[in-house]
């Protein structure tokens, strides 16, 4: 009877052992708020992975820049520190000039517009990443873009010498092209460099400047809709294909479901956050045709810029966007 039941306990230890041995936890580090609509969608991918798995693979979002900061995300999925991770894709066009084709201004400047270049996109960034050992999984744009300033302006000529956020290169040469001193300052940084006056100036979407509460700091966004950047989710190759095939379909399937539902909550949300902005005091303002004007001229110096370092991959990616 002892050995019956000792037996019987080996056993259940042994299924136990089995379970948890079957069981892949992922950590899935992103740089955004936990209530951010980026966040809150990777949030829903990771339970639709968990449900399509039945547990088999558990996905842990941490949100805010918990775990990673926004500009060593990419860099600890490719080293595998991470499993998958959630990247602001123009932060590294200096690696590489393919990341920073949705942050040329004036380029794409709508969501019909900015997700013709995000296929464009697409093949050249399966590429880059697939060569770093990585794989894009899906990608949502933000917002469109809008300088938030503390006064109001009429022209980029009105912003000279002004404390300029910039979190991208993109950002950076925004800065060197109107004479603004840029800072880098991440998003989940914003807040306090606001509040401190270490920036006063910056281009961003309203789900930025809702999340950040920039309307306790700045009163002023004009709606330039300049461009629309985009976030991306990437998976480190090796970690993907040590997943069973169901697993590796269910990841899949739960990313195209995550980049429909992301895109068409972006566009929602943008009328939402313009609202909420001005319920908090902001003014939300149109833009003149001459600051418009100059931000054309500020996009034109800057594709050119861009098309000269992207090279060959460039014209064919600008190529296929601009195709009818």
């Amino acid at each position: 009877m002892l050995m019956t039941t000792r037996s019987m306990l080996a056993a259940g230890l042994l299924t136990l052992a089995t379970a948890a041995t079957a069981q892949t936890k992922w950590d899935l580090p992103s740089a955004y708020p936990a209530s951010n609509f980026h966040t809150e969608n990777l949030i829903q991918f990771a339970a639709d992975v968990d449900k399509a798995t039945a547990g088999k693979l558990k996905i842990t979002v941490h949100a805010n820049a918990s775990l990673f900061k926004a500009n060593e995300i990419k860099r600890a999925v490719q080293g595998g520190q991470a499993q998958m991770g959630e990247i602001l894709l123009g932060i590294f066009e200096n690696e590489n000039p393919i990341f920073g084709a949705d942050g040329v201004p004036m380029l794409a400047t709508g969501y019909a517009q900015s997700r013709k270049l995000a296929q464009a996109q697409k093949p050249h960034l399966n590429k880059v990443l697939a060569a770093q050992g990585m794989q894009l999984l899906y990608t949502v744009a933000w917002p469109p873009q809008g300088i938030y300033v503390k006064k109001e302006i009429g022209s980029v000529a009105d912003m000279r010498g002004i404390k300029w956020r910039a979190y991208s290169p993109a950002t950076a040469k925004i800065a060197e092209l109107i004479g603004a001193q840029p800072v880098t300052i991440q998003a989940a940084e914003l807040s306090q460099a606001l509040a401190t006056g270490v920036v006063e100036s910056y281009m961003s979407s309203g789900a930025t400047g809702y999340d950040s509460k920039t309307y306790e700091s700045i009163k002023y966004f004009y709606d330039t809709q300049a461009w629309l950047p985009k976030n991306a989710l990437i998976v480190n190759k090796k970690a993907f294909d040590a997943l069973d095939k169901s697993s590796q379909e269910a990841v899949l399937k739960a990313a195209a479901e995550a980049e429909v539902r992301g895109w068409k909550i972006s566009q929602e949300k943008n009328d939402w956050y313009k609202k909420a902005l001005t319920e908090k005091g902001m003014k939300i303002m149109p833009p003149s045709p001459k600051l418009m004007q100059d931000m054309s001229q500020v996009g034109a110096s800057m594709l050119a810029d861009w098309e000269k370092k992207a090279g060959t991959e460039g014209q064919a990616l600008l190529a296929a966007f601009r195709k009818p």
